[in-house]
C-alpha cells in the first residue's frame, strides 16, 4: 500500500510529479501538504483522518485507526512551475523509443540495448534527442560508424525531443481518475481571454 503512486502537485494545482504513498503522507503527516479530493478540496492531516475509509479505499492500518492513502497532495509552500522538459537520459530515451531498436523494430529488455547516435560523434552528430536512439547489438554493430546511407539502414521513426507531462514514465499504464483533472494539458495550456 505504502509504495502505491500519488500525484503531487505545486500550491497554484499544476502537477510536478509521481511519488510514493510513503513519501505523500510523510509530507501530509508533517503539515507540508494537504490532501486533494476530485472536489478540489483540500484536507489537512486532522481532518483527513476523520474521514471514513470504504472497502474499496486504499488505506493504512494504525493501531487505532485506518487512514486513507491519499490519491493527490497539494504542497503548500512550493510554487515553482513543473520541469517542461524531460531529461535526456538513457532510461528516458528507452521510454522514448519503447524499448524498440529504432533499426529492425523488435522489442528488447534495457539490458539488451544499446544506444545510438544516427549521426555519430566522429562526423559531427550531437548526443541529443534528435540523434540517439534505441539499437539491439547487432544493428549497432552492423551500423558502425557509418551514416545511415552508407551501411543502407533506416530508422523506423525518426527521433525527436518527447514532450513533456509529469507523467511521462508512466506511458500506456493506468492511472486513478482524480488524476486526470489535473494532467489534462488542454486545460492547462489553454489560452485565457477577458
Amino acid at each position: 500500500m505504502l509504495d502505491s503512486e500519488v500525484l503531487v502537485l505545486n500550491r497554484v494545482f499544476q502537477a510536478l510529479r509521481v511519488t510514493t504513498a510513503r513519501n505523500a503522507i510523510s509530507l501530509f503527516y508533517k503539515g507540508h501538504a494537504k490532501a486533494v479530493l476530485p472536489d478540489y478540496s483540500t484536507y489537512e492531516w486532522e481532518h483527513w483522518c476523520d474521514i471514513p475509509a470504504q472497502p474499496k479505499d486504499d488505506v493504512v492500518l494504525t493501531p487505532s485507526r485506518a487512514i486513507l492513502v491519499p490519491r493527490v497532495i497539494l504542497l503548500k509552500n512550493y510554487d515553482r512551475l513543473p520541469r517542461r522538459e524531460v531529461k535526456f537520459s538513457r532510461h528516458n530515451i528507452y521510454l522514448r523509443d519503447g524499448n524498440r531498436c529504432q533499426y529492425c523494430g523488435r522489442k528488447f529488455s534495457s539490458s539488451e540495448l544499446s544506444l545510438d547516435h544516427v549521426v555519430p560523434i566522429s562526423r559531427g552528430g550531437k548526443s541529443s534527442w534528435e540523434n540517439v536512439v534505441c539499437a539491439c547489438l547487432p544493428c549497432n554493430v552492423r551500423k558502425g560508424n557509418k551514416l545511415l546511407c552508407e551501411c543502407h539502414m533506416q530508422l523506423i521513426r525518426q527521433p525527436q525531443r518527447p514532450r513533456w507531462h509529469p507523467l511521462h514514465r508512466l506511458q500506456g499504464r493506468a492511472f486513478p481518475d482524480i488524476w486526470k483533472n489535473f494532467l489534462d494539458e488542454a486545460y492547462w495550456n489553454a489560452e485565457l481571454r477577458s
